[in-house]
């Protein structure tokens, strides 16, 4: 395991990962404290693990370190097992998003773009989702997910045009149908569903209506405190190896929701540099 970490992070280049790169760098790729930052652990233990002094990493440590190294599925489940663990099971919804697509998401950063589980739970935002939507990769647990903070949290609502709650509404419901169908009982989306059914009467309608294949024509009209009312076209890409949605919104050059578009961008920019 410590030859593999190591081979890895010499393989990771500054950029991989949104450093900046340098010419006075000694170390292939990146340096042993730059990785510990990138997984959230300390240096020390990043670097006895490395030197292969350290402890049986807990497979939480090796979920952290398979993110922070930016594996794919196929690496990510070849470290677990040199960790001494079973691989995850890949059928099911996983949070480990591919290095491919936060690049991608990268270089969207002034698009509101985001990466979803096929259950709803927001895992990347792009700065002007976040603006769009509002900050939901720094919520935890079901706090994170749309689908139950739509039928949960009223306020969620306030930021779309009332006349389409209805949609929203049967979408994110056969969205998880399908993801339950995909991931099967006592799954994570099959839990999700059976709370959201006696918690939302409304849900539990949507879910007995059996509907499967509802999706948004289009385009989505927000309302925003900041910008008023504002029409986005979108475009969703799937991720085949994890079900995974990549959700990106643009406006036609030279609209009005174009002009709304950009002054919500500076306004983002605004609140970052705060």
């Amino acid at each position: 395991m410590a030859d593999f970490l190591r081979r890895r992070r010499e393989a990771l280049q500054p950029i991989d990962v949104g450093l900046p790169g340098g010419q006075g760098r000694r170390t292939p790729g990146l340096r042993r404290e730059e990785v510990a930052v990138l997984c959230t652990m300390s240096a020390d233990y990043y670097s006895r693990l490395e030197r292969g002094h350290g402890p049986q990493p807990s497979e939480k440590m090796v979920t952290a370190i398979a993110d922070g190294l930016r594996l794919t599925l196929d690496q990510r489940d070849h470290l677990f097992l040199l960790a001494g663990y079973k691989a995850p099971v890949r059928d099911l919804p996983d949070d480990h998003v591919n290095p491919g697509v936060i690049r991608l998401l990268r270089c969207l950063e002034d698009t509101p773009a985001l990466v979803m589980s096929a259950s709803g739970e927001v895992l990347l935002q792009t700065p002007l989702a976040v603006a769009l939507y509002g900050d939901r990769t720094g919520c935890k647990g079901l706090e994170r997910n749309m689908t139950y903070r739509w039928f949960t949290e009223p306020t969620d609502r306030e930021r779309f045009e009332p006349a389409e709650w209805e949609l929203h509404g049967r979408v994110h419901a056969a969205a998880l149908r399908k993801a339950v169908a995909r991931a099967g009982e006592k799954s994570a989306a099959w839990t999700l569903a059976e709370r959201l059914r006696w918690e939302s009467a409304e849900f539990a309608k949507f879910w007995s209506d059996h509907e499967v294949g509802i999706t948004y024509p289009g385009e989505k009209c927000f309302i925003h405190p900041k910008v008023g009312r504002l029409t986005l076209e979108f475009q969703t890409l799937l991720d085949p190896d994890q079900s995974q949605r990549l959700l990106v919104f643009t406006a036609r050059p030279g609209t009005e929701d174009h002009e709304k578009l950009q002054d919500l961008n500076r306004f983002s920019n605004e609140i970052a540099q705060v």
